[in-house]
């Protein structure tokens, strides 16, 4: 018996990456995954591959009405919700001078307001003990150029757990962040085009002590150990999944 038998979960920015693998890992350890997130035919696959314990419901977190709808789903379910994974987020990169006024409001948006929707909305449904994990980053404190605006909104994302932890805390729900660091996703062959992602990623590797990038499987092992009772004393922490690089 896995170590969430029977609960509910809802893991957002589903379709690949991190989320798909958190989604996937959630199911084996017996919970009934909601996979959501804005690319369908990605994250259809995404809950074919996991099988009957997932259910796919395409949305944007940014977009109220499209978490309306996953929660109209997972109301639908009739168990509540027991774990939820605040995985969805973008990354735009760019220096201060040529940083632009739509960068901030697409990072911002995303990232912080999207996150803010996902569990304010989910309250409703919460049960007893339930589990909220946000995906922060090591980036929000090591100030690295050109990730102003991206280390800023995950800064503010820490800043919201540690509130929610404590203002949550009497339902009996904990609040944890996780903070991956050099992860290799395919969000990164996205973002530095297919021809750089080689290159980057062997740059990210070099600068981790382990002397690799993590795997998504990774960050999603530390994603349920937070979901389950075996982290029950653990209440607003972050965790950092990077290696060691944000320990040197």
């Amino acid at each position: 018996m896995g170590t969430l038998e029977g609960k509910t979960a809802v893991v957002t920015g589903a379709a690949t990456g991190i989320g798909q693998a958190t989604a996937a890992r959630l199911a084996a350890e017996g919970a009934h995954v909601f996979l959501t997130g804005r690319r369908k035919a990605e994250l259809d696959a995404a809950a074919a591959s996991i099988g009957p314990a997932a259910t796919a419901v395409p949305g944007d977190i940014a977009e109220s009405a499209d978490l309306d709808r996953l929660y109209d789903a997972v109301r639908a379910h009739g168990r509540g919700l027991d774990v939820l994974f605040a995985n969805a987020g973008g990354a735009w990169f760019a220096p201060l001078e040529q940083a632009t006024e739509e960068q901030y409001d697409q990072t911002f948006g995303i990232n912080v307001r999207g996150t803010w929707l996902t569990v304010q909305k989910a309250l409703p449904l919460f049960n007893e003990s339930a589990s909220v994990i946000l995906n922060a980053s090591i980036r929000a404190e090591d100030g690295w150029e050109n990730y102003g605006l991206y280390s800023a909104s995950k800064a503010a994302i820490r800043s919201l757990a540690r509130t929610w932890a404590n203002e949550l805390r009497s339902r009996g729900i904990r609040v944890n962040t996780v903070s991956p660091g050099a992860i290799d996703t395919p969000g990164i062959d996205r973002v530095v085009g297919e021809e750089h992602a080689a290159t980057v990623k062997a740059e990210l590797a070099a600068g981790v002590p382990i002397g690799r990038m993590g795997r998504p499987e990774e960050v999603a092992a530390a994603v349920a150990f937070l979901a389950s009772a075996d982290s029950s004393f653990i209440l607003g922490a972050n965790l950092d999944i990077d290696g060691g690089e944000n320990q040197f």
